[in-house]
């Protein structure tokens, strides 16, 4: 595997930042200041270098060993070398953890350089043409390990550097890289923790995220780096050697519980991917899977895939969170929540439905079943529960609870024209494809393309 070279170039004499206000919780060792240009480009006489590192700067994302070092208020001391609590997991250590429980038989979450494999799938799931059509546009889109590892390992460099402003901060990657639901194109979400607790995202999260934006000017390997200030605050910013489009947030430690609660769900059972992956892009043909316009994310979507493949007569998963309670505990320390389901056996489903019928039960459940005014969807209890007149519910077109703070994934779709049009798509969709039962009909596959 060939592993590329992040090199940190640090041009100017280190200046010391201080808090914007002395109760500010995070106060970072020196930092280096840096110019810019009128345009906010760091200056161009700056030399490019490819410094040697250390076997442990590309360390995996282990996470089982005891988390770095802290204090009780949140203040980052000087370190004479990055911290790093991962020195006892080798450089392709088990995934997710790097216990001994994740070599252990019985656990269907395979390890990270395994996440893309899987056995044949059984002839019952492909039988017929929509399946086939199904199983072929999954193997081409999935994420292969060959793009886990380019963000793995700009994850590991960017956990070096920031590391020398913040020693005990601690990077993890998170979202659809890793959840099992990624496609060869998908932006990778990074999560910076440097104290595991609340935050007030508009004051403390913009201040680090701020300060970690200056760092990355001074680092060769980053470009473009941008402070979005939205009710979450991100980081977005690409990685200069692999091409990676990155998210960084700071403190979402729901997202870090989320990504392997839905891990778990990936490989649980085999046609859970497949059918994800399809609806995905179904809902991106049809313009209805994208929060920041109105509509459904992704995350939204995959939750909705899981509640119906949940709550079928004859289920084709489990509810995980009620099976397993304390692999799902959302008061885990975060350092501990990747190893919680490494034991959790496959799921042996009675449902023998192929591809191409769950798709179109999943269509149809949305179009004639499901009552959206009335209806939250629960992964948590794989039901739906009744919708009250709390302010979580109260006005809300759609409701899909988030497994793990109970909030609502779906709030993005706040206007009445852009509820009707994600409604009509499935009805029209549902129709459609009953008639014909030909994927190209709701999903021309000709127009679908993987970017990498």
């Amino acid at each position: 595997t060939f592993i590329p070279a992040y090199s940190t170039s640090h041009c100017v004499p280190a200046t010391k930042i201080r808090s914007p206000s002395e109760c500010n919780k995070w106060t970072p060792v020196e930092q280096p200041d840096v110019s810019f240009s009128p345009n906010g480009v760091k200056g161009s006489n700056r030399k490019r270098r490819r410094d040697s590192h250390s076997q442990n700067d590309l360390k995996r994302q282990c996470f089982g060993s005891p988390g770095p070092a802290r204090n009780g208020n949140f203040t980052s001391k000087p370190a004479a070398a990055p911290v790093t609590s991962r020195e006892t997991c080798s450089s392709y250590s088990s995934f997710p953890t790097c216990t001994s429980a994740a070599s252990k038989p019985g656990g269907c979450v395979p390890s990270l350089r395994e996440g893309s494999h899987q056995s044949a799938f059984p002839p019952s799931s492909v039988s017929d043409k929509l399946s086939q059509q199904i199983l072929d546009l999954f193997h081409a889109y999935e994420q292969q390990n060959e793009d886990l590892e380019k963000k793995e390992h700009c994850r590991a460099a960017l956990q070096r550097d920031i590391q020398t402003i913040f020693p005990s901060a601690q990077v993890f990657l998170a979202g659809s890289s890793l959840n099992g639901f990624g496609t060869r194109s998908s932006d990778a979400d990074l999560c910076l923790v440097i104290e595991e607790g609340k935050v007030n995202h508009r004051t403390d999260a913009v201040y680090v995220l701020s300060l970690v934006r200056k760092l990355f000017y001074t680092l060769s390997y980053i470009e473009r780096p941008q402070l979005i200030r939205a009710k979450v605050p991100i980081l977005k910013f690409r990685d200069r050697v692999s091409g990676v489009e990155f998210d960084l947030n700071f403190n979402n430690t729901v997202g870090i519980r989320n990504t392997f609660l839905l891990r778990t769900y990936a490989y649980v059972e085999k046609r859970v991917r497949p059918i994800i992956l399809v609806i995905k892009k179904w809902a991106s043909h049809h313009r209805i899977n994208d929060a920041s316009r109105g509509t459904l994310s992704s995350y939204t979507l995959v939750l909705m895939v899981l509640h119906y493949l949940q709550t079928l007569p004859e289920p084709v998963i489990p509810c995980l969170q009620m099976d397993y309670p304390e692999c799902f505990n959302p008061k885990m320390d975060i350092h501990l929540v990747p190893s919680g389901p490494s034991n959790i056996p496959a799921f042996v489903s009675k449902n023998q439905s192929s591809l191409g019928d769950l798709l179109l039960g999943f269509l149809k459940y949305y179009a004639t079943v499901f009552k959206w005014d009335k209806h939250v969807i629960s992964v948590r209890e794989a039901k739906t529960l009744p919708k009250t007149y709390c302010k979580e519910w109260r006005d809300k077109f759609i409701c899909v609870e988030e497994p793990f703070d109970q909030t609502n994934t779906a709030r993005a779709v706040h206007e009445k024209v852009k509820f009707e049009t994600i409604r009509a798509e499935f009805t029209e969709s549902y129709q459609v494809l009953q008639l014909r039962k030909d994927l190209n009909s709701i999903l021309p596959l000709k127009y679908t393309r993987p970017k990498r």
